[in-house]
């Protein structure tokens, strides 16, 4: 079993939610959020926000912050190999209270279908709220390009 290793990012200020799924044996070694050098998570988002794309883990929880994005995992807890979503198993679903009584989230997101089924799995019914669905950012999910990505991704900066 293999615990979340990050704490959420959100403030008061913040509209947007972002959920993956869990992160990554990359993400998880650098105890950040999309740590794989190949997720095209950073870029998509500096791009649809139109800011310059954060590099630095600070960078990236400052560029967050201020345009209002949460970001945090669906899965607390879960059994997994490697990175590969098909291997997790024996699931614990983090708790969104901490970031949902505290901010004044509009919309919540989901990364992806692995993210997307574990949301409705464990936590769309226990907290009434649906999820929007993005296509995942994975360098996996390769058969899409960058700019079927931003299409479908900038649905956020309407939200804003």
């Amino acid at each position: 079993m293999i615990e979340h290793p990050i704490e959420p990012i959100y403030n008061e200020n913040s509209k947007i939610l972002i959920l993956g799924s869990f992160p990554s044996a990359k993400s998880r070694e650098q105890l950040f959020f999309y740590g794989h050098s190949q997720n095209r998570f950073w870029k998509v988002l500096s791009l649809v926000l139109e800011e310059k794309e954060p590099e630095t883990i600070e960078e990236k929880k400052v560029f967050l912050l201020e345009n209002g994005v949460a970001l945090w995992d669906v899965i607390a807890s879960c059994d997994i190999k490697g990175s590969s979503d098909s291997s997790i198993k024996n699931v614990k679903a983090n708790n969104l209270s901490v970031i949902l009584d505290n901010a004044d989230i509009k919309k919540i997101f989901v990364n992806g279908k692995t993210a997307e089924k574990y949301y409705n799995k464990y936590i769309k019914e226990k907290i009434g709220r649906e999820a929007i669905c993005l296509p995942s950012t994975s360098p996996a999910n390769a058969g899409w390009a960058l700019e079927k990505l931003l299409e479908k991704w900038k649905i956020i900066k309407e939200i804003k």
